[in-house]
């Protein structure tokens, strides 16, 4: 994929999914240097486990729940609602119905254009 910028319109279907965990699929879609949108699949019980990066990210439940924890809090949310993770904040899920998560970064993740 380039790192440059996406093509202007992404088509779900011509899309390829990355496993990138047990449980855990992604599809890259838009993106350019300042901004990428990600959609992550999980399975019930999938765990995403707890990171940082420097990158702002907020992610909006597209579908099923989740237990979620950023730096000190933990919180389950569900179908319909969102969270917002400031730069180098530890953060992670556990998948307690399967459901997607749709991600944005700012910057882009290089990383997930190299991997």
């Amino acid at each position: 994929m380039s790192t440059e910028q996406s093509r202007i319109f992404q088509n779900q279907h011509e899309l390829t999914w990355e496993v990138i965990d047990n449980g855990i699929e992604r599809q890259v879609f838009g993106y350019n240097k300042e901004l990428m949108m990600v959609k992550v699949k999980f399975e019930k019980g999938a765990l995403g486990a707890m990171h940082s990066h420097p990158h702002v990210q907020t992610s909006y439940v597209a579908s099923g729940s989740f237990e979620l924890t950023i730096g000190n809090e933990k919180k389950i949310l569900k179908e319909g609602d969102g969270y917002f993770v400031p730069p180098h904040v530890m953060h992670g899920c556990v998948c307690i119905e399967a459901g997607m998560l749709i991600d944005a970064f700012s910057p882009l993740r290089e990383d997930f254009l190299n991997s």
